[in-house]
C-alpha cells in the first residue's frame, strides 16, 4: 500500500477514536465510530484476496447495522426525553438499543458471530488493529452508558461472552479464530464488572491489549496462521517460543503473569458484591479458555514438526518486522503482576 495512503488511513483511525472519546453529543460520537469503520475498510481489503474482500464486506455490514442502531437509539431518546447528551440516555428502550448496538460493535455474545469469520480473512497486523484499537471507541461509550443500563443485562452479556469465548475456541485449528474467541471471552470479563468497578474494566482492557498485541506480533514474526505451523517454530527460535508460551498462559490468566491480575481483581470484586455464583461461573469459563491456550503451548514447545531431514532449520529470509514493539508488549504481558498494589492505588 502507498505510504501516503497508509498514513491518511491510520490518521483517520486515530481521529475517529479521538472524536468519540472527546464527544458528549451522540451525533458526534456516531461520526467518530463511522470514521473509524471507514478508515479500516481499505486496510482490510488491501490484499485483494476473496477471503479478505468477504471479511471486509461482513465487517462493513455489521458495523453499519450497529451504527444505524446507535443513531436510532439516540434519536429515540431525544424524541422521548429531549436530550442528545451521552450521559443523559435514560429511557429504557434507548439504553437497551444502544447497548445492543455497542455489543455488536465489539463482538460480545450473543452478537459475536461476525468476529471469528472477519478475523480469519485478515492479515495478522490488520487483525491486531481490529482486536485492539477498534474496541476502544465503543468501550468508551459503554463505560459512559453503564450507570443507565440494567445490571441483569450487563451480567448476562458478560457471562454469555465468557462462556462462548471459552467454548468456541476449543475446536479451532486456525490461530486467528482462536484469538477471536479469546477476544470475546476477555470482553465478557470486562463487561461483567463494569457496573461495580469501571476502573477494573479499563485495567482489564489495557492488559488485554498488551497481551493480544504480543501474541499477534509473535505470530506475524513467525508467519504462523495454523496450529500445525507453530510446531516448526521451536527449531527456528527457541527463545521466542518460550516467551510466546508464557504470553499465552498470561492470556489464560495464570499467576505469576500479568493476565492473572485483572481476573483476580474482578473475581474479588464480584465476591465483594455478593455474587459468588457469577464469580464461580466466570472462573470455570476461564478454564475453558485456558485449555486452548495450553493446546497452543503444547503444539509450540512439546511437539516437533514431522520431517525427514536431519539437519538444522532450513534457510529462510530474514524478517523485516521491527522487534522492539514485540519485546515491549511481551515484557508488559509477563511482568506487571508485582505492580498490582501500585496499579490498585492508581485505579481506585
Amino acid at each position: 500500500m502507498n505510504p501516503y495512503v497508509l498514513t491518511v488511513l491510520l490518521s483517520s483511525l486515530g481521529l475517529g477514536t479521538t472524536l468519540t472519546f472527546a464527544s458528549s453529543h451522540w451525533v458526534l460520537a456516531w461520526m467518530g465510530l463511522e470514521v473509524n469503520t471507514l478508515a479500516i475498510l481499505p486496510l482490510m481489503a488491501q490484499h485483494h484476496h476473496p477471503r479478505a474482500v468477504e471479511a471486509t464486506t461482513k465487517y462493513f455490514l455489521t458495523q453499519a447495522t450497529a451504527a444505524a442502531m446507535i443513531l436510532f437509539a439516540s434519536t429515540t431518546n431525544a424524541w422521548l426525553i429531549g436530550e442528545w447528551d451521552i450521559n443523559n440516555l435514560s429511557h429504557p428502550l434507548a439504553t437497551t438499543m444502544a447497548i445492543a448496538a455497542l455489543a455488536l460493535k465489539i463482538g460480545l455474545a450473543p452478537v459475536h458471530f461476525w468476529l471469528p469469520e472477519v478475523l480469519q480473512g485478515l492479515d495478522l497486523l490488520t487483525g491486531l488493529i481490529l482486536s485492539t484499537w477498534q474496541k476502544l471507541a465503543p468501550f468508551a461509550l459503554i463505560v459512559q452508558l453503564a450507570p443507565a443500563i440494567d445490571p441483569v443485562l450487563l451480567t448476562t452479556l458478560g457471562l454469555a461472552s465468557a462462556l462462548v469465548g471459552g467454548w468456541g475456541g476449543l475446536n479451532q485449528t486456525q490461530l486467528r479464530k482462536i484469538l477471536a474467541y479469546s477476544s470475546i471471552a476477555h470482553m465478557g470479563w470486562m463487561i461483567i464488572v463494569l457496573q461495580y468497578a469501571p476502573q477494573l474494566t479499563l485495567l482489564a482492557l489495557g492488559t488485554y491489549i498488551f497481551m493480544t498485541s504480543a501474541t499477534f506480533l509473535t505470530l506475524k514474526l513467525s508467519s504462523a496462521t495454523k496450529i500445525s505451523t507453530l510446531t516448526m517454530a521451536w527449531s527456528k527460535s527457541p527463545v521466542m517460543v518460550t516467551t510466546t508460551a508464557l504470553v499465552l498462559l498470561s492470556l489464560g490468566g495464570l499467576p505469576p503473569l500479568t493476565g492473572f491480575m485483572p481476573k483476580w481483581l474482578i473475581l474479588q470484586e464480584l465476591a465483594k458484591q455478593g455474587l459468588p455464583l457469577t464469580a464461580t461461573i466466570m472462573a470455570l469459563a476461564a478454564l475453558l479458555s485456558l485449555y486452548f491456550y495450553l493446546r497452543l503451548c503444547y503444539a509450540m514447545t512439546l511437539t516437533m514438526y514431522p520431517n525427514t531431514v536431519n539437519s538444522i532449520a532450513p534457510w529462510r529470509t530474514r524478517s523485516t518486522q521491527l522487534t522492539l514493539p514485540l519485546a515491549l508488549t511481551t515484557t508488559i504481558a509477563l511482568g506487571l503482576l508485582p505492580l498490582t498494589p501500585g496499579i490498585l492505588l492508581m485505579v481506585s
